[in-house]
């Protein structure tokens, strides 16, 4: 099969770049054909060692004037909000990826489309391409798109419930697109998304001090890490490390490093690290906390589960969904705060937001110590079984092959 893969943004970096890289890498292991249209900055260098197929990129800064456009409001590196673009540059942005996915249908003549984001790519993908069969990968932060910015779904709506297909994450998010885009829910199937077991795999933690705590993820107030710093200070012991890894851009991130640096050598920040490097730090952690306000099924929790971190999390549906059969065996959820907007909370509730994420720390602090973990659970082992990249593409390839099936009967 020939499947031509489409990710508006950058592909890396970010959740939506690491999952098209591995259902190409999967695909291929197949002994399926594969090609990637991605919008990418002007200065990108294509690594031919990492993604290896038939390539088609928009360039921003060349092709648009304007940084690549992210899917979240706060992207690991310089972009543009689609929140503030006007509807010259919407109808330009839509017109240079126009052209560039004709020109990869007509070089790649792929059988399968396999798109990334209920948003403006998949929609105006189904719209040029009436007769071939697309796929879309629901990854969350589209959902948000969707939310916030009501003008833009005309650009969306009509396009993406006539998608062949969509992919979701959980349970529970299928449900969130059913009611949000009107799409057929037998068109939607949960898939999950995977976590690469060869290089996030289990080690033992030194129980000598310190004991680290690990997060990862952009450096922004959407995930919640400013809470997390607040909440870190007050627990007060010097044996304690946090490892912020990740970055971001503007006023959010600057606020986070200054907060950072204000505790000296308890925090150390990495930067976006590549996943071999993650996984040490990772491996060398005891606990790993996400205090997100917003995600789909985020993987850095099976990456760290896979370490053999204790977590700490916010109670996200989609974790909530995954996790919580492991709660109290190794996995603590905390409580959202009440929420001003999707990833906002309200100032009164920030208070006890804090609280309530350093006493789940101070909890798992104290587990830690006292039984260092040195194998993972039963129940731990079958969760990251059902989301190995093998198991979540094996279910992918499934729907592409009824696709094609049915496109070519219908011929």
């Amino acid at each position: 099969m020939r499947i031509l893969h489409l990710l508006s943004q950058r592909p890396e970096l970010t959740g939506s770049g690491v999952y098209i890289n591995q259902m190409i890498q999967q695909a291929q292991a197949r002994s399926h054909e594969n090609a990637m249209l991605a919008g990418v900055p002007e200065d990108f260098y294509h690594q031919a060692d990492k993604i290896h197929c038939r390539t088609f990129f928009l360039r921003f800064g060349r092709d648009l004037p304007h940084p690549v456009t992210g899917m979240s409001d706060v992207m690991p590196y310089p972009s543009t909000r689609f929140r503030d673009l006007n509807e010259a540059q919407l109808d330009a942005y839509e017109q240079s990826f126009a052209e560039l996915l004709h020109l990869a249908i007509q070089d790649f003549q792929p059988d399968v489309i396999h798109s990334n984001h209920l948003w403006i790519m998949s929609a105006l993908t189904r719209r040029l391409f009436p007769d071939l069969p697309i796929v879309a990968s629901c990854h969350g932060s589209d959902l948000r798109q969707f939310r916030s910015n009501p003008h833009l779904q005309k650009r969306v709506l009509n396009d993406c419930r006539n998608l062949d297909g969509v992919l979701a994450l959980s349970r529970i998010q299928r449900d969130e697109i059913a009611d949000l885009y009107g799409i057929d829910r037998v068109k939607i199937h949960v898939t999950g998304v995977g976590f690469n077991s060869q290089t996030f795999r289990w080690a033992v933690k030194d129980p000598n001090p310190p004991l680290r705590i690990v997060y990862a993820g952009k450096l922004s107030n959407a995930k919640g890490v400013p809470w997390l710093l607040r909440a870190f200070e007050t627990l007060g012991d010097p044996d304690l490390l946090l490892d912020l890894c990740g970055s971001g851009t503007g006023p959010e991130k600057e606020q986070i490093v200054a907060d950072a640096h204000k505790m000296g050598a308890r925090v150390r920040l990495h930067g976006n690290l590549e996943p071999a490097r993650l996984a040490e730090v990772m491996q060398a952690a005891h606990i790993f906390v996400l205090p997100s306000f917003f995600e789909g099924l985020p993987v850095v929790l099976l990456e760290a589960m896979a370490c053999g971190c204790r977590t700490v999390a916010t109670r996200l549906p989609g974790v909530e969904e995954v996790f919580s059969r492991l709660q109290g065996n190794g996995v603590c959820l905390v409580d959202l705060p009440e929420m001003q907007n999707i990833d906002t909370p309200l100032p009164h509730a920030e208070n006890a937001f804090v609280d309530h994420l350093a006493t789940a720390l101070r909890e798992q602090v104290a587990v830690s110590r006292e039984n260092p973990r040195t194998s993972p659970c039963s129940e731990a082992e079958k969760l990251l079984a059902r989301y190995s990249w093998d198991a979540i593409f094996e279910g992918v390839e499934t729907i592409y092959r009824q696709l094609h099936t049915a496109q070519n009967t219908s011929q």
